[in-house]
């Protein structure tokens, strides 16, 4: 697989992998290797960042429409991240009581959808 894909599928940020990931196809088996036994460098990235878009969404608690409302276009890393939640800016909370109202309508809409199927 490409560099791309295998550093989605691994939750990283490409560019801040090593030149050897980035320049090379993945084969199933190195990408199931990494998943098993993370290098020291991909332990790291995930720990420290810089971290993907959906990651810092997904540790903010918000959308990534959210992050993009809130200014927030580059990776940032788990300082970043921490220093967000602990002095949180307004635009963080809206995003995050959005996120949290989305979420909740959703599950609202799928236990209705599946009370209406019929039960086989």
């Amino acid at each position: 697989m490409k560099p791309a894909t295998a550093a989605k599928k691994l939750g990283i940020y490409l560019p801040a992998a090593p030149t050897e990931f980035r320049d090379k196809d993945i084969s199933r088996e190195d990408f199931q290797a990494l998943q098993s036994s993370p290098p020291e460098w991909l332990e790291e990235l995930r720990r420290n960042g810089p971290h993907p878009r959906p990651v810092v969404a997904q540790k903010l608690n918000v959308s990534i429409g959210g992050l993009t409302r809130g200014g927030v276009t580059e990776p940032l890393t788990t300082a970043d991240i921490t220093a967000l939640l602990q002095a949180p800016p307004p635009w963080l909370v809206t995003e995050r009581a959005v996120h949290a109202k989305a979420r909740e309508e959703a599950k609202l809409a799928r236990n209705r959808d599946s009370a209406r199927r019929p039960q086989s």
